[in-house]
């Protein structure tokens, strides 16, 4: 193989072939034509004098050299995305947008007066706000930026603790009026819970206190957590949320403070190569101040409890 004429533009079409299967599903996931996959494919194996795939009637079969050979190419893939991300953000000044992703009750509650001061002190970046429950995926440019409880475990991802969220108890005034406060853990099962439709993280939790879950009610399960906050808003149970930085509800008090809930580490994190972009180091490093300054602040959600 003469290396100063190897078509370095091969590697996405043999990898998208490798991941998929098929020339049909590679095409699908790429958006190039299953002819053009085709060609790159054979050109690749005339270059490398290698069979890559057994043409089969279910698609392509992966021969022992295309194995060999994944990791290199994966390899090479990533280390030309790093080349494009660190060249869009030479030279860059702070201007553009930025996409940030975050969790609904972080989207609706925390970041708000957050993003309007940025706008002040950072005027000519806009936000793209991706808001989702679940985590995004930075690798896949889906966020520049993420805000999450979770901690990423890419390498290629840096990544930093700026605060914790304490997930509490809470109902409306209104509620506790009609049903009574609940004094000990035991006492849940008087009354109707809100919790998640796709998770047992409540039945779990009293189950470890020594407590039949069996015995627990629900008035509203949805993995909607501003629904959920509106529902108990309602008085239509009680709900476990993380305690955010708004101003006092007199309408929401926290119960059952001694109940052991867990404390949720906040995570900021950015791709390493990302941070070289001007606007995304401004955003990252303004949200990093202001998202710390905010959680260490006193926790004002109408806590009577």
């Amino acid at each position: 193989m003469n290396k100063s004429n190897f078509n370095w533009a091969l590697i996405p079409s043999f990898l998208a072939a490798l991941q998929h299967g098929s020339l049909m599903g590679a095409a699908r996931a790429t958006g190039v034509s299953q002819p053009t996959l085709g060609r790159h494919i054979a050109e690749l194996e005339s270059q490398l004098k290698l069979l890559l795939f057994e043409r089969t009637g279910r698609g392509l079969q992966a021969t022992p050299h295309a194995l060999d050979l994944a990791e290199a190419a994966r390899a090479m893939h990533a280390g030309a995305a790093d080349f494009s991300r660190l060249a869009s953000g030479a030279g860059q000044s702070v201007q553009g947008s930025v996409r940030l992703s975050a969790s609904q009750p972080v989207a609706c509650h925390l970041l708000p007066p957050i993003l309007a001061r940025m706008r002040q002190a950072l005027p000519h970046v806009s936000v793209e706000l991706l808001v989702n429950n679940s985590v995004s995926n930075l690798l896949l440019r889906e966020a520049d930026i993420a805000l999450r409880m979770v901690r990423p475990e890419q390498n290629s991802l840096v990544t930093r603790q700026i605060g914790q969220v304490r997930v509490r108890a809470f109902a409306s005034t209104d509620y506790l009026q009609r049903r009574g406060t609940p004094q000990v853990p035991e006492d849940l099962v008087q009354h109707d819970l809100i919790a998640g439709d796709t998770n047992s993280e409540i039945e779990q939790g009293f189950e470890a206190m020594g407590l039949p879950a069996s015995a627990l009610h629900f008035g509203l399960r949805t993995d909607d957590l501003n629904v959920q906050w509106a529902a108990a808003r309602a008085g239509l149970g009680i709900c476990f949320m993380g305690e955010y930085p708004l101003e006092p509800d007199p309408n929401i008090a926290a119960v059952l403070p001694m109940i052991a809930l867990p404390v949720l580490p906040v995570w900021l994190t950015v791709h390493r190569e990302l941070r070289t972009s001007a606007r995304i180091r401004a955003v990252y490093d303004f949200l990093g101040d202001e998202v710390t300054r905010a959680l260490q602040g006193p926790h004002r959600q109408g806590l009577r409890g």
